[in-house]
């Protein structure tokens, strides 16, 4: 424990609790002399001080053009992730306008999926996930032969590629024609398994078209029958001692139920659909992280507190907003800044129609009329007392 003289210190001291509790567990069970006790204090103090914003400082302003300029800096490339040579993620500009825009779909989605202690280690049990995971069609799981004499789509299941990949061959033959009707949306056939000679046999219920049969036999071959129809392809790779598991395509719903996936760390690059899983905090966080990492992997710094004062203003109504006229610019109270930023004259038109009223309280508003903006010091009124109020002072 610490001297009872240095718990006194920290409780003197005008910091945070957080910051008090951090000093504590850093320095509970070491040797510090009250001096050098005190001078830590002293330079956590002033370091706190010296960060925290002025009053009435246009931090809105500043935000942008810190993250705006450096921006012009960044590449308009598509590249490499993370070493995974195989698969291709948007960075650079692209990736950074994704983020702003609150993108439903980015342009390339993709996990990085982590593992829990009982798979990380093993190569096999890691392989068995990502069989779990990735979208497997059912012609990789054997032969698919067109019978146009007989006007039937036969499928010859390998026993040897089903028993690796750990799926049973009455599953496939249930899971095919359930998924033919369910997510590709046919449903003229009909389909008939025998399972001992692993074999399914699909007949079109019109027999007397050749097309029907080549549209069905197209239907069977891309079904996926094991693994997230989201995810087409999954990358096993070991980094600092364990097993990741790296995919082209996102499913968090999906990816989270499956046994073996360690759920705290894994991540997609789909911002929304974070805030539809894990909801509006967890999607801020995720913004935060990945306008940093995009920033970061371009070799630009941008403090964290501009980033953080953008991704709080996109989710601050409890959904993920883009920053543009069908986001946080276009749902502005005043009608001048709305009318600024885009398509000018519906702005003015509309609010000319609807009688609203601007109070001038905002920086572009001010600046459009030509009279100084309320921050900083535009914010500070000086007013001169009249002579008959002087006090006895003459003041």
């Amino acid at each position: 424990m610490l001297p009872p003289e240095m718990e006194s210190a920290i409780d003197a001291a005008a910091l945070p609790d957080l910051t008090k509790k951090q000093i504590r567990d850093t320095l509970d069970g070491k040797t510090v002399t009250e001096e050098e006790f005190a001078k830590i204090l002293r330079l956590v103090e002033g370091e706190f001080k010296s960060t925290r914003i002025e009053p009435l400082e246009a931090v809105g302003v500043i935000a942008a053009q810190s993250i705006g300029e450096p921006g012009t800096q960044m590449t308009m490339r598509t590249f490499h992730y993370a070493g995974v040579a195989e698969i291709n993620v948007t960075l650079g500009l692209p990736r950074l306008i994704e983020i702003m825009d609150a993108r439903r779909e980015p342009s390339t989605p993709t996990m990085t999926v982590h593992l829990s202690d009982e798979y990380n280690n093993d190569r096999d049990k890691a392989r068995m996930v990502s069989w779990q995971i990735e979208a497997a069609p059912l012609h990789e799981f054997g032969d698919i032969i067109t019978d146009m004499e007989n006007m039937q789509v036969l499928v010859k299941l390998n026993k040897a590629v089903c028993e690796k990949r750990k799926i049973s061959v009455d599953v496939v033959s249930e899971t095919a024609p359930r998924k033919i009707r369910e997510r590709r949306h046919y449903r003229d056939f009909e389909a008939e398994a025998n399972i001992d000679e692993a074999i399914i046999t699909f007949t079109p219920k019109d027999r007397e078209s050749y097309q029907n049969l080549f549209q069905l036999a197209e239907h069977v071959r891309n079904v996926i029958v094991q693994g997230i129809d989201d995810i087409e392809r999954v990358v096993v790779r070991k980094e600092s001692g364990e097993y990741i598991l790296y995919t082209e395509g996102s499913n968090l719903k999906d990816v989270f139920e499956v046994a073996g996936v360690d759920t705290s760390r894994t991540r997609t690059n789909n911002i929304s659909e974070i805030s539809q899983v894990l909801g509006i905090e967890a999607a801020r966080n995720a913004i935060i992280a990945e306008a940093l990492s995009t920033l970061g992997e371009q070799g630009i710094r941008v403090d964290v507190r501009h980033i953080m004062l953008v991704s709080d203003m996109m989710c601050m109504d409890g959904e993920v907003k883009q920053i543009g006229r069908h986001g946080i610019a276009g749902e502005k109270e005043s009608v001048l800044s709305r009318a600024a930023f885009e398509v000018t004259v519906n702005h003015l038109l509309d609010a000319a129609v609807a009688n609203e009223v601007d109070e001038l309280n905002g920086v572009t508003e001010n600046v459009i009329v030509g009279q100084p903006i309320q921050l900083g010091t535009g914010d500070v009124k000086l007013i001169a007392r009249p002579r008959n109020q002087e006090n006895s002072n003459g003041f």
